[in-house]
């Protein structure tokens, strides 16, 4: 004997209650993809549509097209549907193109290089 019944489909772990809604996939690289899901198997593969990979960069951020995607279910580190009532991102944010928010990461990939450089370099002063 059950004791869920039809109604109570939002209790199942099945991305069936997801289909054809928009969606927010975290992957296991950190890539945040968007998309109307469309299809999905017993190994939480998934296939987005109209699918768009959102980069974000401080204050600035991009949403590259990357039309029919397949995800393979092993990097899906978490799924959420989007409310499309409500406004997606902070006022603050600005949307650039693809080639600044590439620049953007290099400056921060670099930064953050340069992080890691100093601390091992400062190491001996054992500061902690």
């Amino acid at each position: 004997m059950s004791w869920a019944g039809p109604e109570d489909i939002y209790l199942s772990t099945s991305l069936a209650s997801y289909l054809d809604k928009k969606l927010l996939v975290l992957l296991r690289d950190g890539r945040k993809l968007m998309g109307t899901l469309r299809s999905f198997d017993q190994f939480a593969n998934a296939v987005l549509e109209g699918a768009c990979d959102r980069v974000i960069v401080g204050d600035l951020y991009c949403d590259i097209p990357l039309g029919l995607y397949v995800i393979r279910g092993e990097n899906v580190v978490l799924i959420g549907e989007l409310d499309l009532e409500r406004e997606e991102l902070p006022p603050h944010m600005t949307c650039v193109s693809a080639a600044e928010i590439r620049r953007a990461q290099k400056a921060e990939r670099e930064a953050r290089d340069l992080k890691g450089t100093m601390r091992k370099r400062m190491e001996f002063l054992d500061l902690d």
